[in-house]
């Protein structure tokens, strides 16, 4: 078995969902290399874009931030704010939009908070950046995946500040608010990767990664949840990683992690 760290574990399970008639919609950081991954091994004819306007990326070298010029390098198009958004809401087209965010806590039905950890939103103990895109993603987007790392103090019962809808209080709440959205409908961490029911709108345990029991996975998160669907997720091939590491990320600029 090959060797690899949990981290590219994290982008090729992101990156073999992604099919060719895709739009994702990504930040930086390992969104956007799971992105990029996705044009190199799964899907080439996936498009890439980004909330500040360029579409269908080209990149020779992994962007820094939204602001990085290199972000726009062999883009087929710079349109502006309002126009990303218009993509992002897309429903003529026929191509799924999918839009991946992180959060500091998410809860069973995947609403998510960047905002502030505690009790009292005037005296947080923690303050974060807060939404930038992600309310108008959430609520907009075909669909949302969410990237994290697994632990109680991030999958809790119940989210601290509502930053980003997932599917609120349970089934028909989006649609009684009017939001137009699909939802989340994965959540890929660095040890597991979770969905959703279609009824419950609940998530559940979809798969463990090698060495990673669905107990242990259960001790990692705040609220119980179904195990009964969990299978061992296959880990990445020499050939995945052979991409990733010397066509997606060869100056390592995101991946950091350990290889096991």
């Amino acid at each position: 078995m090959a060797q690899y760290s949990l981290q590219e574990m994290m982008v090729i399970i992101a990156a073999r969902e992604v099919k060719n008639s895709d739009i994702v919609l990504c930040g930086t950081g390992i969104s956007m290399l799971a992105a990029i991954a996705a044009k190199k091994i799964t899907a080439p004819e996936a498009s890439i874009f980004f909330e500040t306007g360029a579409v269908d990326v080209q990149f020779a070298q992994i962007p820094l931030s939204l602001a990085d010029p290199r972000i726009m390098q062999g883009a087929i198009k710079l349109a502006g704010l309002a126009e990303s958004f218009n993509i992002i809401q897309n429903r003529t087209t026929g191509r799924s939009v999918i839009s991946i965010l992180g959060a500091a806590q998410v809860d069973i039905y995947g609403n998510l908070n960047s905002t502030a950890i505690g009790e009292d939103y005037r005296k947080p103990k923690v303050r974060f950046s807060g939404s930038g895109g992600a309310c108008d993603i959430g609520s907009l987007a075909g669909q949302f995946w969410i990237f994290m790392e697994l632990g109680k103090r991030r999958f809790v019962e119940q989210v601290d500040y509502l930053t980003t809808p997932g599917f609120l209080d349970g089934p028909g709440a989006r649609e009684k608010l009017g939001l137009p959205g699909g939802g989340p409908t994965l959540v890929i961490t660095d040890k597991a990767c979770f969905r959703f029911d279609d009824t419950s709108k609940k998530m559940y345990l979809h798969s463990c990664y090698p060495g990673f029991t669905a107990q242990a996975i259960q001790d990692e998160i705040g609220f119980k949840i179904d195990l009964t669907r969990a299978s061992e997720a296959k880990p990445p091939t020499e050939h995945e990683l052979h991409i990733l590491r010397t066509q997606c990320d060869p100056d390592r600029m995101v991946l950091k992690g350990h290889v096991q």
